[in-house]
């Protein structure tokens, strides 16, 4: 089936389309929307992520009043009511994406997030498509420009710190498909590789979430922790454990909080964002012209629209030490 040329009304179903479509600056033009941009967050305090509290939310809040379009899979029945142009549809198959085009009886492009780590070229690959479809490929080369810019800056201010400067690193609490303890771990945590920081997981596995044993832990000795806030509860009760007093980070205060980004696929812009707050952390000389959130809001006003990290620091704790989050 033919796309129509600059689709005037588009819908964007599954995991990471709508975030596209608002890097585009296209929201304007989106007719509906599936269940994981309409559900409320929790507002009692830090937690998961659980609805419309991804920076892209955040930044374009009328999202989530247009018409429900299904789950994430899409219903073809409340898509056709809606008369779409075209739907973009990530992680999908081309034999599903084929029967939602069928039974919808409207065009369907699908499209691969990626990531800002080895799968960056898949997610640029999907914007300029997507772009040249909205007639928006100006916006996807200065979005594309301005991440390539960014990680530059960081590799740039990092890259020349000899390894006796570098602090041994552990992410813990990496939530995945819901939150998850201390001894959750990624081996190739995006924002820590994008700083060129030491982290002592590297060698467990080539990445993705992954539970470590404590004993491993014990031996690695990190001098700086960082926690994703998506876990804080869990990671919080976890810290009572005596054997971890042991630890060089904790002994010393150097347990950090950051904000989640796996939530939906990936938020770029907070991964980008977290990254600043680590370079900081870790190494405050070659960051001394750098506020976290300040950079954090010149990230999300860039890619989404607005300044959300006050927003984000509501929802989830922000750039904080992690004793001085309160639930």
């Amino acid at each position: 089936m033919d796309v129509q040329k600059t689709p005037q009304r588009i819908i964007g179903v599954g995991a990471g389309a709508l975030r596209m479509i608002a890097y585009l600056q296209a929201t304007d033009r989106v007719v509906g929307v599936d269940d994981r941009e309409q559900k409320k967050y929790n507002t009692s305090g830090f937690g998961m992520p659980s609805g419309i509290d991804k920076p892209y939310n955040l930044a374009n809040p009328a999202l989530s009043t247009l018409p429900f379009i299904g789950g994430k899979t899409g219903d073809p029945e409340l898509i056709a009511a809606q008369n779409p142009d075209v739907v973009f549809y990530t992680f999908t198959t081309g034999k599903d994406a084929q029967t939602l085009q069928e039974k919808s009886g409207r065009s369907v492009v699908a499209l691969t997030t990626g990531d800002l780590g080895k799968n960056k070229d898949v997610f640029y690959q999907s914007l300029r498509l997507m772009a040249k479809i909205l007639g928006k490929e100006q916006r996807a080369e200065s979005v594309t420009s301005y991440i390539d810019g960014t990680i530059k800056d960081l590799n740039d201010r990092t890259k020349d710190i000899p390894a006796d400067k570098r602090p041994r690193v552990y992410v813990g609490g990496i939530a995945f498909n819901g939150a998850h303890g201390f001894l959750s771990t990624d081996p190739a945590y995006s924002p820590l590789l994008m700083v060129n920081g030491n982290n002592v997981a590297a060698s467990a596995s080539a990445g993705g979430q992954m539970m470590i044993d404590k004993e491993k832990l014990l031996d690695w000795k990190p001098d700086v922790i960082f926690v994703d806030e998506a876990s804080y509860a869990l990671v919080k009760e976890d810290l009572k454990d005596p054997v971890y007093q042991s630890l060089p980070a904790v002994k010393n205060g150097r347990v950090y909080a950051v904000m989640p980004y796996n939530w939906y696929a990936n938020n770029y812009d907070t991964v980008l964002a977290d990254a600043y707050y680590i370079g900081k952390t870790l190494y405050p000389e070659q960051f001394a012209d750098v506020d976290p959130a300040h950079k954090a809001d010149e990230i999300y006003t860039m890619l989404d629209g607005k300044p959300v990290y006050s927003d984000m620091k509501t929802l989830f704790g922000g750039f904080v030490p992690f004793s001085t989050l309160v639930k």
